[in-house]
């Protein structure tokens, strides 16, 4: 069972998953991802940066959203710790519901096609493929996902 609460973006707990990711990242798929993460973008009142945390207070994930259209927001810097199971989900599902409270009728991602635990994560939890968007329109090593939020029942 994980808490997941809203927090700064640059404190000390959120920087240390954060790194871990990245290391993560860079291992998986020779980028960090640091590149496509402002800390700035998820500070808004329509954005969010969370951490999951057990009963014990102890770190086990994050995530985040921003905006990118009046009804769409991109996850950004999902993270789980190893052997924290289901601390991922309780991100994503808390980051699904303050969405919709936000208004978003959709949530769109991207991914690594080589990052195959992330693609077959979201698969699991309701995204689907979708055109490229961004940055990331002709990069065939992308994966893009969006799930429909009011649908979700989220």
């Amino acid at each position: 069972m994980y808490t997941v609460n809203r927090e700064d973006p640059e404190s000390p707990v959120a920087a240390s998953l954060m790194d871990a990711l990245s290391e993560t990242l860079a291992r998986i798929t020779g980028d960090s991802g640091k590149s496509s993460f402002d800390p700035g973008d998820v500070r808004g009142e329509r954005a969010r940066f969370v951490v999951a945390r057990t009963t014990a207070g102890v770190p086990a994930g994050c995530g985040a959203f921003r905006p990118l259209e009046a009804s769409v927001a991109e996850v950004k810097r999902m993270y789980a710790v190893p052997g924290m199971s289901g601390a991922g989900s309780a991100v994503l599902a808390h980051l699904e519901a303050e969405a919709q409270a936000l208004g978003y009728s959709e949530l769109w991602l991207e991914t690594r096609l080589v990052n195959v635990r992330a693609v077959a994560f979201y698969e699991r939890n309701g995204y689907a493929r979708i055109s490229n968007f961004g940055k990331y329109v002709g990069n065939i090593e992308a994966a893009c996902f969006a799930k429909l939020l009011s649908a979700a029942g989220v």
